[in-house]
């Protein structure tokens, strides 16, 4: 029996990582609170400002419902987006498949990549995700990334898109 992870060039269509939906709604509920700690101090500044009171009855309740309903849609938003989000790596190329409304499938081969990044920033981290940044030659989708991946599933992809001739061409 072997301890070898199974190839990551399947060619089967994969979800990303079910954390990933975590992941979005702390980012949603940390966006949303800024939206609206910023936006609530810019209504009291109006209210101030006009030394009237029909302009907080009015600021208040106007406030709280775009706050709330803000609140609920980044919060909501990210399980939406994840069923919409997939990608696919075979022998010879990856194709990412991302979008709700506007969908997108970006299929970059093998051999147009001249270099690859994983990154992952600290609530990443958190959540053991990270994103795969891939560099490609030419203009057109030069820079493609894949966000929620477990880590270790981006470094696979990583060390799987990176030539096996590993030579300077200079």
């Amino acid at each position: 029996m072997s301890d070898e992870l199974p190839s990551i060039a399947d060619g089967i269509q994969h979800s990303l990582d079910p954390r990933y939906v975590a992941f979005g709604r702390l980012q949603g509920t940390i966006g949303a609170g800024f939206m609206s700690l910023v936006s609530f101090v810019g209504m009291m500044g109006v209210w101030i400002a006009t030394g009237r009171l029909i302009w907080g009855v009015l600021l208040v309740p106007a406030w709280l419902a775009v706050a709330g309903l803000a609140t609920w849609h980044l919060r909501r938003w990210p399980a939406i987006a994840y069923r919409h989000a997939s990608y696919r790596v075979d022998d010879r190329s990856i194709e990412i498949r991302q979008g709700v409304f506007w969908r997108t499938i970006t299929n970059v081969p093998r051999s147009r990549v001249q270099h690859t990044d994983v990154s992952q920033g600290p609530v990443e981290r958190k959540f053991g995700l990270g994103t795969l940044v891939i560099h490609t030659a030419g203009t057109a989708h030069s820079k493609v990334t894949l966000e929620g991946l477990d880590h270790e599933t981006a470094r696979r992809i990583r060390a799987y898109l990176l030539p096996a001739d590993e030579h300077d061409a200079v």
